[in-house]
């Protein structure tokens, strides 16, 4: 009986052999091996530990960094990542030595030179890059350099080269929290992704106080050198400064325009009804005009969304109705106020009733208040012998205010310096601005609880960095995993079923993850088969192609 436990292995693969696939497609290993370098006499090579970190991320189980070694136990390591790793070999010792490696290389460089790899291998189409950037946040003090030296540093800083030394990590500070999180400290990740698939092809970690408006043009340009790029840039409204648009000469790009530019203020309000012309996306309407903004000739687009503003003007008669009930109440305050001279009384009038948006103080009226200069009682025949001043007044709305920000309700402004409609038309720049939800998409993935990087468990910088662009090649594997499934599917009129059971040519790969739980590998004997590989799970492989097959034995 003993001999019979022994003979048989049971070992969990589930959907990490599509992981894999995907990673050896993408030639992930040879790429970081290449980079990094391989050292001799190591068990595992760099590339070869960027993998496991990507399986261990992918793996959706809560299982931070730290437990690094215990994620694998059960698992097929050797299957999955090569011949003799062993879970032992996935230590935290290991992580922290190679994390410290990518830092050393450069973080972006890394992920670049892999997304370069896996665009041209997967054919991945860049007619449009979306530029956003979003803040991670993280527990712990993460003290500035001087604060706190770091054990490992000081043995290895006589060791440094010029270079190395010249390279400054991020700062974990406070900053603008877009997680409404301003007790904790963060990072900032900017990234570009492509149209196509969402894919991400470009990575920089910032410090955590840094504002998107003073580095988004140096992350364009960078990209650009980086690749053969000569598709439209698409950014949020951080990209439009009068500086920006300058140094983006030589780039084409569609943005927002910040309504606080007192040119968009005037012409987001000045179009007629005739103007309008119905777009073919549902619900939306778009009035061109000529402008020029930072010495640079521009096309903007004035947009108005039918839900928006239905939804805008609710909350206009919201903040409307709740502003009467503050100004009633300071009214009141204000009215029992004594002031030594009416010119007084009617500065604080005018104070109060400029600091509110939508009402105003009118009808005011001044009355005297007659008092006695000496403290205490007066006697009955002392005469009062100090003026003071009241006011008086009633709350009325200002109607050309409200009758503005309701025109403006469900409006927003595209701008471009593509002129030629011929080149790129007015639909074809809303709906590329529409598509910078890919990059929204991408910031929501890497942020999902049931992800690793929910918390950053690392206790320097330079690991915190590292571990972010481990973040996102995740998201990397992921959306290239996501798009070769969907397009294959579409290209064969497939379909597979979804959660609710309907056929479906567009899954989610958390979906498809989730329907290969439990697939196991079993070893009898020496011999490897799969256990509960269905038909429908085999036919999914089928679309995913050879790459992952072939982690289930189909090949």
């Amino acid at each position: 009986m003993k001999e019979l436990k022994e003979a048989i292995k049971v070992l969990d693969i589930d959907h990490l052999g599509i992981v894999a696939g995907i990673i050896d497609e993408m030639e992930l290993v040879e790429v970081v091996n290449k980079i990094v370098g391989i050292k001799v006499k190591e068990t595992l090579s760099p590339g070869q530990v960027m993998k496991a970190m990507i399986l261990n991320g992918l793996g959706f189980l809560s299982a931070p960094l730290y437990l690094f070694e215990e994620f694998f136990v059960g698992k097929a390591t050797e299957h999955l990542i090569g011949k003799g790793v062993l879970p032992e070999h996935l230590n935290d010792d290991k992580l922290g030595r190679e994390l410290d490696k990518y830092y050393q290389v450069g973080t972006t460089k890394l992920f670049t030179g892999i997304a370069i790899k896996a665009a041209n291998k997967f054919q991945v189409k860049m007619n449009s890059i979306h530029l956003d950037g979003s803040s991670m946040y993280v527990q712990g003090e993460y003290k500035k350099d001087g604060e706190e030296k770091n054990e490992v540093n000081e043995k290895t800083e006589l060791n440094k080269s010029e270079l190395e030394l010249e390279m400054k990590p991020i700062e974990i500070v406070h900053g603008y929290s877009r997680d409404h999180r301003p007790d904790l400290k963060q990072f900032i990740i900017d990234m570009i992704v492509t149209g196509d698939g969402d894919v991400p092809l470009y990575l920089k970690i910032d410090s955590g106080n840094v504002d998107d408006k003073s580095v988004f043009v140096e992350r364009l340009k960078e990209f650009k050198k980086q690749w053969t790029f000569e598709g439209v840039c698409v950014a949020d409204s951080a990209l439009y400064t009068a500086e920006n648009l300058e140094a983006m000469k030589g780039l084409k790009w569609i943005t927002r325009v910040p309504l606080s530019i007192k040119s968009a203020q005037n012409k987001i309000l000045e179009i007629e009804p005739k103007e309008w012309i119905n777009s073919q996306k549902s619900g939306y309407k778009i009035a061109q005009r000529e402008a020029e903004y930072g010495n640079i000739k521009q096309r903007w687009l004035i947009i108005e969304s039918e839900e928006r503003k239905k939804s805008s003007i609710k909350q206009v008669n919201k903040q409307i109705e709740k502003q009467k009930e503050i100004a009633e109440a300071l009214l009141r305050r204000l009215s029992r106020q004594d002031f030594a001279c009416q010119p007084d009384a009617k500065i604080a009038v005018e104070k109060l009733s400029e600091s509110w948006k939508y009402h105003q103080i009118k009808e005011i009226e001044y009355t005297e208040k007659l008092e006695h200069k000496k403290a205490g009682r007066p006697s009955k025949l002392s005469e009062a012998n100090q003026i003071k001043y009241q006011i008086k007044g009633q709350i009325e709305t200002r109607p050309e205010v409200i009758e503005s920000e309701k025109i403006k309700a469900g409006r927003f402004i595209l701008a471009t310096n593509i002129l030629d409609n011929n080149e790129l038309s007015d639909e074809q720049i809303l709906e590329e601005y529409k598509a910078q939800q890919c990059n929204e998409r991408g910031f929501r993935f890497l942020k999902d609880p049931l992800f690793f990087t929910s918390s950053v468990f690392v206790k320097n910088p330079e690991r915190v960095e590292a571990i972010a662009m481990i973040m996102g090649l995740c998201l990397l594997v992921y959306n290239l995993a996501q798009r070769k499934l969907r397009q294959e599917l579409v290209t064969s009129d497939g379909s597979i079923r979804n959660q609710v059971k309907k056929l479906t040519s567009n899954p989610t790969m958390r979906w498809v993850f989730q329907m290969f739980q439990s697939v196991h590998l079993l070893i009898i004997n020496g011999q490897q088969q799969m256990s509960n590989l269905t038909e429908e799970r085999q036919k999914i492989l089928n679309y995913l192609g050879e790459s992952c097959s072939q982690y289930y034995l189909m090949i």
